[in-house]
């Protein structure tokens, strides 16, 4: 028999290796029974890191990467799908709701039969459970519970959430919320009254949440973090969609912003220790992660800009999805988007070398809002009033970048309640009005900065390079800017910084970047239309002060 035809059999089916042991991982008191899920197949309870990695690799749900990441793919979803989440119209939550075009509702009988027929899909199936927590802070932690029919969705879900401390731990464990994933089963959009086929349905009174026709794991996390957008500001803590940081000062940083205006990256500084990358909580102690891994964007990393995250790419333990990899080496190429532009990668926040053991921290000194504008006009960075954090946070203006969605190829100009409106089920000026009494009680210094266009809009001009950025960030964080020169702005009304190390002074003069300055002007008032356009909804907001925050409309004369 040649070497080749050795080869070849090995590869096929039949020859595959033998399924991994059965896990002695504890299951909880508290069964699937209390799901209706009834005569399930093997059930594979809180496996950890290894054992999903051969129980994934078994079923070729995905592979393996040089240094030992976990490779996979998404299919057809390669971003969220906003327009096919729903929340459930149910008695308990119908006046808490941010009912619209975010919050769209969904009946409780259509919800009701589509979860019975997703129940008689699971009988006889595979399933993978993880009983984990969502909440550094004990006083405001969750139990939450995920069932997905796949390894390595159970894996990222282990990833990116607590785990019970020991196996004994957790056979007391019991959900405050359950997460029922089961990407390969499809809703029939005429009988079900969804979208399409994929469906992710959020039902407070019942605390379930179903999830179908994606594999796109953000879909999972956002969920999660939706939950806890309803419950926490309800017991007057803020949560938001924000990474954290901390100085060796003790003084607390966080960045607000949306996928792709780099909060991920801009908060994984060596100097700083990360408390977070995308999701917290702010109480009446402090700052603390919702989450106990990260999931940052992968798409051409450099390891000299994104040290921490680059090493990251190649670890055990790492999901990466959608990341191109030689099939032969099996060497990644974080420069490939050939599949996606929203190439991820699902990692244990201990990755990075200067994470905060306890992911909690004092009071915010500094807030900084991240946005990408793609117009190209607002200053690379600015000082805000209260008011003007306020109304910029109700706003949330940026630019969806490629793939962090269906359908977007291209930067957008959009506007994002709370920089997370996907995710934000109560009112914005909820969140608005904690956030408000926050910024005053600690005294907090408040930025604005644009990681998007210079030069002219997108399509004209280039993105601000991120070292200028970080220059810009440091010097904020570090009050190198407390006493900086400033300059109002007269189209937006902010105090724009006119001077900060280490970048050069042309770069932080918008206008002075454009070859033609009254195309600038012109740009700049439309935009501030639509600033205002966007408002109009939150117009009665309280308290009514955010209202000061809007920008002018006079015409800037050249």
């Amino acid at each position: 028999m040649t070497r080749r035809t050795v080869r070849a059999i090995s590869r096929t089916p039949r020859h595959r290796a033998a399924r991994p042991a059965r896990s002695r991982a504890v299951a909880s008191e508290d069964g699937l029974q209390r799901h209706g899920i009834q005569r399930p197949g093997r059930i594979s309870w809180n496996l950890d890191v290894p054992a999903l990695y051969e129980e994934a690799l078994w079923r070729r749900e995905g592979q393996l990467a040089q240094g030992g990441s976990f490779v996979v793919r998404t299919g057809q979803h390669t971003g969220r799908s906003p327009n096919d989440k729903f929340i459930v119209r149910e008695a308990s939550s119908a006046k808490h709701i941010w009912w619209g075009k975010v919050n769209r509702p969904f009946e409780a009988k259509r919800f009701e039969a589509l979860h019975r027929r997703l129940l008689a899909y699971l009988e006889g199936k595979e399933l993978f459970v993880q009983d984990c927590f969502v909440g550094a802070d004990p006083a405001y932690r969750r139990p939450i519970r995920v069932i997905t029919e796949t390894a390595w969705h159970s894996l990222f879900v282990r990833t990116m959430f607590e785990t019970a401390p020991t196996p004994e731990a957790g056979a007391g464990f019991t959900p405050a919320f359950t997460v029922l994933h089961a990407p390969n089963f499809q809703a029939e959009p005429e009988r079900d009254r969804t979208n399409s086929p994929t469906f992710i349905l959020v039902h407070f009174g019942r605390q379930l949440i179903l999830i179908g026709g994606t594999s796109y794991a953000g879909e999972i996390k956002k969920s999660v973090f939706t939950i806890m957008n309803y419950l926490l500001p309800l017991e007057h803590v803020l949560s938001m969609h924000c990474s954290a940081n901390v100085g060796a000062d003790g003084q607390t940083a966080i960045f607000f912003g949306l996928s792709g205006t780099g909060k991920t990256s801009l908060s994984a500084d060596s100097r700083r220790t990360l408390i977070g990358d995308d999701e917290h909580g702010w109480s009446d102690d402090g700052v603390f992660n919702f989450e106990n891994g990260c999931y940052a964007k992968m798409i051409r990393l450099s390891p000299k800009a994104e040290p921490e995250i680059y090493a990251t790419a190649g670890r055990f333990g790492t999901v990466l999805e959608n990341v191109a990899m030689d099939p032969l080496t099996r060497a990644l190429n974080l420069d490939d988007d050939s599949l996606t532009e929203n190439t991820r990668g699902a990692y244990p926040l201990p990755f990075i070398p200067n994470a905060s053991a306890t992911r909690m921290a004092g009071h915010p000194r500094h807030l900084v809002m991240l946005t990408c504008d793609a117009f190209g006009v607002l200053p690379p960075i600015a000082k805000l009033t209260r008011e003007q954090a306020m109304y910029h946070f109700i706003s949330g203006y940026t630019a969806k970048v490629a793939g962090t969605e269906v359908g977007v190829t291209e930067p957008k100009a959009t506007f994002s309640a709370c920089f997370g409106a996907p995710f934000m089920a109560l009112r914005p000026c909820v969140y608005a009005k904690l956030l408000g009494e926050k910024i005053e009680a600690h005294r907090v210094t408040c930025w604005l900065i644009n990681t998007g266009w210079t030069g002219g809009p997108y399509g004209v001009g280039h993105r601000i390079p991120i070292q200028h950025t970080r220059a810009m960030v440091e010097a904020a964080l570090t009050g190198r800017l407390d006493d900086a020169q400033t300059k109002l702005d007269p189209t937006f009304g902010i105090a724009a910084v006119t001077r900060c190390p280490g970048v050069p002074d042309e770069v932080l003069d918008p206008r002075s970047t454009w070859n033609d300055p009254k195309a600038y002007d012109a740009k700049a008032r439309e935009l501030a239309a639509k600033f205002r356009e966007n408002f109009a909804p939150f117009a009665d907001c309280e308290p009514s002060c955010v209202c000061e925050g809007q920008p002018s409309l006079w015409a800037r004369q050249a």
